[in-house]
């Protein structure tokens, strides 16, 4: 045989068992690859049972779950009680809807001062969002005895009520720089102040689209018992 064959063909067959070698590891490589992802998720179950199993996370759960029933039994509790919405209530209901909550905002307004109308857009927006809070109004028209026990003499006028007592009020927009566009975000700023209304989560990150700039104004009837800020 010529030796430059035998050369050839000894040559030929060890890159032969090379590459079969290089394909051998690869295959391995490749299945070893394969594993490593089941192996690991083997672990995590393995660590998830402990911790399932954990007396102390246990625990934390049941507080959890016992804290949110908490909290829906509340608000269910306050929504009977009619939380949530701004709403009017006549004369017979006043002592009942004041003293039956903790914090009452009690708008007394006239259905035809244009400021009334301002701050009753406000509020509304403000009664679903503050659900600790009861938002009601009354027209001061129908409810003269409150209105002389409360000595209101200016409208809009916002009544403050912590258990049943009277202890703060907004008269007309003197505390809102006296102006018709304030929005509800200052509002909103004035009655945390007051103690009314709780922070929010969240606060700042909400924009205000409730200024109020285009009405027309309506100062033509006059209440007999009280005055329409806009005179002042």
């Amino acid at each position: 045989m010529d030796p430059d064959s035998v050369r050839s063909t000894l040559s030929g067959l060890a890159l032969g068992n090379v590459m079969a070698a290089a394909a051998r590891d690869y295959q391995k490589e490749i299945l070893a690859k394969e594993k490593a992802p089941a192996t690991s998720a083997t672990n995590q179950e393995v660590d998830l049972d402990e911790l399932l199993d954990d007396p102390e996370l246990e625990k934390l759960h049941a507080e959890r779950v016992a804290a949110l029933k908490k909290e829906v039994e509340k608000r269910e509790v306050l929504k009977r009680q009619g939380h949530g919405e701004y709403r009017e209530i006549s004369e017979g209901d006043f002592l009942g809807e004041v003293t039956g909550s903790e914090k009452v905002v009690c708008h007394f307004y006239h259905r035809e001062f244009y400021r009334c109308k301002i701050m009753d857009k406000h509020l509304k927006a403000l009664a679903p969002l503050y659900f600790n809070t009861k938002f009601i109004k009354i027209d001061a028209e129908n409810a003269p005895f409150f209105v002389t026990k409360l000595a209101i003499k200016t409208l809009p006028c916002i009544v403050l009520f912590r258990n049943g007592v009277a202890f703060d009020r907004l008269v007309g927009f003197q505390d809102l720089c006296s102006r018709d566009d304030f929005t509800t975000r200052a509002l909103e700023n004035l009655l945390k102040k007051k103690g009314i209304i709780d922070e929010r989560k969240g606060d700042g990150d909400e924009e205000d689209e409730n200024d109020d700039t285009d009405h027309p104004r309506n100062r033509s009837i006059r209440s007999s018992a009280v005055q329409d800020s806009d005179s002042d």
